[in-house]
């Protein structure tokens, strides 16, 4: 068993959100907080104005009967008003419990009434039909975002401060800030109970480790990543504790011409992404007749990358000025031109990816967590990257690897417990450490790599134990390949189901002089069958023969969140995979 650990280097803080946004007001009421898209520009928001929103929405709170410790649940996409009615939820002494707005009727059921909600900040009227069509006992109030809060502000003119002051009464870093639940792909959703000290605590002392990242001057980050997940919640608490100003996107698809506008420092993103990135410029390169260029310029960021542990010679500096010219400046004009860093959770990057930004200009801080953690547990930070790896342990939480490999964590971000759920909280928090589920390795250092998930392992008929992570990590960075789910648990051998990448597909086939094609058309083109295989022999040369991808079927539909193959934080409903294309995967064994 190896364990690694880091002491706190922040004293923990003894009050709530609400009165850390308080504090800003007093000591800095000026400062720039947030980015607020108002007429087609971009306004910003000082501390003062956004408490003034934050304290008056809060009265309407409380005049409509919202007591501390209340849960109000808040279903909508990334943007201000989601941090506003965050931060008035809390100033009101109540407790946010956060919906996907993709969520489905069941789900919002689920969520409103196992949580107990007694009301709901809902983004659009399609939204209010849902939550009205559902059984949810305890609800009270629904209120629209996009109609406007008007009349909740209005309904607590007559709320003082004074009268706000006393809900918040005895309310301390240990009170409940938020029930998040969990994605759910192995059974019912579980409400993660998270406290004002999980957000805080862990904000101060990441803030201490992230350095260079959050302390410029200008700092500033585009937030489009949905704040129902644990991992977009923390970035936007660190922000407020930190100082980065934050700017919102509710829709990705506006993301490039949004990056432009708002020409952000620091961005956070999923490994998706990034991969997204990536494959985007390649294939534009080789539709601009600039394919070749872009492979060597892609090759020399990463080995430059690769050399920064050591020395880096005449010869490659040259190539890389030369590709930073012509190539790399363009990528990171596509960023805003101001990206230094990014933010990588959700999954594996992938080690050449990480080099390849790192070598480009933009360095990835690979980290790792769950909601159960309130997000990170480790990241590399900007004086100590290790590509490949997840990073060390913040400030103020451990890290130990059982016997069996299993990762397991213990200090200030870890949840308080499971929401009237005893059983699953005394199955999951042993000790005072949390057991993750996730399979990984510690360095001396106190690196941490992920290898897989606990409960994902599949075990052939031989006895081989195979990751499948790491097999489809790789298979999805193929420019045209967009989800894969590797099968093989009690079989002969290892098989894949495969989908493909719609959006990238037609330039894909244009660059090679193909015709357009469906999708559906696409699975059985020999073009597209020997691309597929091209990236199940690169993902098996990560593995022994044993574990190696023998077989696979390309299906005419994708995983996605609306297909209901993915959760909001794009992780495989495999149970669901496997219901619905049970016979491919049992045709690729030969059987009926």
């Amino acid at each position: 068993m190896r364990e690694f650990s880091v002491s706190a280097r922040v004293e923990p803080y003894p009050g709530t959100m609400a009165d850390i946004l308080d504090d800003i007001v007093s000591s800095t009421p000026q400062r720039v907080m947030f980015g607020r898209p108002v007429g087609g520009t971009w306004t910003d928001v000082s501390a003062r104005e956004f408490a003034t929103e934050v304290n008056a929405l809060a009265a309407g709170l409380r005049a409509s009967g919202i007591d501390a410790g209340d849960r109000v649940a808040l279903m909508a996409r990334t943007r201000y008003e989601w941090t506003l009615c965050d931060f008035a939820i809390w100033a009101a002494g109540a407790v946010t419990v956060p919906i996907y707005e993709t969520s489905s009727a069941e789900q919002v059921a689920w969520i409103l009434t196992d949580s107990h909600a007694k009301a709901a900040f809902v983004e659009s009227a399609a939204h209010a039909v849902t939550v009205a069509g559902v059984t949810a006992p305890e609800l009270r109030h629904t209120w629209v975002i996009d109609d406007g809060l008007e009349s909740l502000v209005e309904s607590g003119a007559t709320v003082t401060a004074e009268d706000l002051g006393r809900a918040r009464e005895g309310l301390t870093g240990s009170s409940i800030a938020t029930v998040i639940y969990t994605s759910g792909t192995t059974g019912r959703p579980k409400g993660c109970v998270l406290t004002h000290g999980n957000f805080i605590d862990l904000s101060r002392n990441a803030k201490e480790s992230l350095g260079s990242v959050l302390s410029t001057p200008d700092a500033s980050t585009l937030l489009f990543l949905p704040l129902a997940h644990i991992f977009a919640r923390f970035i936007q608490c660190l922000c407020v504790v930190a100082g980065p100003k934050l700017s919102h996107l509710d829709d990705s698809r506006r993301l490039a011409d949004t990056l432009g506008e708002v020409r952000p420092t620091f961005i956070l993103a999923v490994p998706r992404v990034f991969e997204k990135v990536y494959n985007a410029a390649e294939q534009k390169a080789e539709a601009d007749g600039r394919g070749a260029i872009f492979r060597r310029a892609a090759d020399t960021a990463i080995e430059w990358s690769r050399a920064q542990d050591g020395r880096v010679g005449i010869g490659l500096r040259a190539r890389h000025a030369v590709f930073d010219r012509l190539v790399y400046s363009k990528l990171r004009a596509r960023l805003g031109g101001r990206v230094d860093f990014a933010v990588s959770g959700g999954g594996p990057l992938g080690e050449r990816l990480g080099h390849f930004f790192r070598g480009i200009g933009l360095t990835v801080l690979e980290g790792y967590g769950l909601t159960e953690t309130t997000a990170p547990a480790t990241v590399n930070t900007p004086d100590r990257v290790k590509i490949g790896s997840v990073g060390k342990p913040l400030p103020g939480v451990g890290i130990r690897i059982a016997d069996d490999g299993e990762i397991l964590i213990s200090g200030i971000n870890v949840l308080r417990e499971y929401y009237n759920n005893p059983a699953a909280t005394a199955e999951a928090i042993v000790d005072g450490w949390f057991r993750s589920g996730d399979i990984g390795e510690l360095d001396a250092e106190g690196f941490l790599t992920i290898t897989g998930r606990k409960k994902e392992i599949i075990v052939t008929s031989n006895g081989k134990n195979v990751v499948p992570s790491q097999l489809e990590d790789r298979m999805r960075s193929h420019a045209i390949v967009s989800q894969c789910m590797v099968v093989g648990d009690n079989r002969a051998f290892v098989a894949a189901l495969v989908t493909l990448d719609d959006e990238m597909l037609p330039t894909w086939l244009s660059n090679r002089g193909l015709p357009a094609m469906t999708v559906a058309a696409a699975t059985t083109a020999p073009e597209v069958l020997a691309a597929v295989q091209a990236a199940v022999d690169d993902a098996n040369t990560l593995v022994s023969r044993a574990e190696s991808v023998r077989k696979f079927t390309i299906l005419d539909v994708d995983f996605t969140e609306e297909s209901g193959y993915l959760t909001p934080s794009l992780k495989l409903k495999r149970n669901v995979v496997m219901n619905d294309f049970g016979h491919q995967v049992e045709a690729m064994y030969g059987q009926s």
